[in-house]
């Protein structure tokens, strides 16, 4: 049965650690340590088409993006210095509360484990911008957001444009709008350094595995939940009706 918490920074305390904003977390498959290095290999026939290495890992990023960036959100609402950042920061929570929920639906239909921790890596981004106060806050927490949004976009767009699976399909579709949504209203901020972030975004990863990959859950262990905020009057995407089936499952998640 699912846990439900509204407020998830408690879960990003991770020691202290040097911030490095040159690669977005890329979580590795959780559960599989040898993984072959085809992303576009097969590892399940599904009623709702063939499942890639590379769909289940765009899954996995999805939910751990959320795993962050929604307690990141809560932070900016609370010590963002102008109307331009709250809103920022409520656009981050409504937006991953609707893609966790999309997330955590079809997860268990393509025998996906989620993980309910977001990577090192990104724990750090939110105690870094959290460390924060006043302008200092409103450019670091910005920087990291734009980053990362920017890191992940063509990601989204990729997954979309290759992927024969239509519940993957369907969470891209969501993913793209969300994302967009959230570098337009970041840009909205006037606190982003575009070539800082141009800079950023395209440098190759520089960190080690352990520091990219989120934690796999215990057994038995709850799915945290992010809870939709109705308080808040935000307006993200909204997720398409979900696919019907289209063959007869013919394999299990290799």
């Amino acid at each position: 049965m699912p846990i439900s918490r509204t407020k998830v920074g408690s879960l990003f305390v991770f020691g202290a650690m040097g911030l490095t904003l040159t690669a977005l977390a890329y979580p590795a498959m959780l559960g599989v340590e040898n993984t072959s290095s085809d992303q576009n290999r097969i590892i399940a026939n599904t009623q709702w088409g063939p499942l890639t290495e590379a769909d289940r890992d765009f899954v996995v990023k999805v939910r751990a993006a959320g795993l962050w960036e929604y307690p990141l959100g809560e932070i900016t609402m609370e010590k963002g210095t102008t109307p331009e950042m709250k809103e920022a920061g409520a656009h981050l929570i409504v937006g991953h509360a609707g893609l966790d929920k999309l997330c955590r639906e079809i997860a268990p239909q393509l025998n996906i484990t989620l993980p309910n921790q977001a990577s090192p890596q990104q724990q750090q981004f939110v105690q870094t911008a959290a460390a924060e106060n006043g302008k200092t806050f409103d450019s670091t927490a910005t920087q990291i957001m734009r980053v990362t949004h920017g890191q992940i976009f063509p990601v989204v767009a990729k997954i979309r444009g290759t992927t024969r699976n239509s519940l993957v399909r369907q969470l891209a579709d969501l993913a793209n709008d969300t994302v967009l949504d959230h570098i337009t209203i970041l840009e909205k901020t006037g606190m982003v350094n575009h070539e800082q972030v141009n800079f950023q975004q395209t440098a190759p990863p520089n960190l080690p595995k352990d520091q990219l990959t989120p934690p796999p859950p215990q057994p038995g262990t709850p799915v945290l939940v992010l809870e939709p905020r109705p308080d808040l009057n935000v307006r993200t995407a909204n997720p398409a009706p979900s696919p019907t089936p289209s063959a007869p499952p013919s394999g299990q998640v290799g």
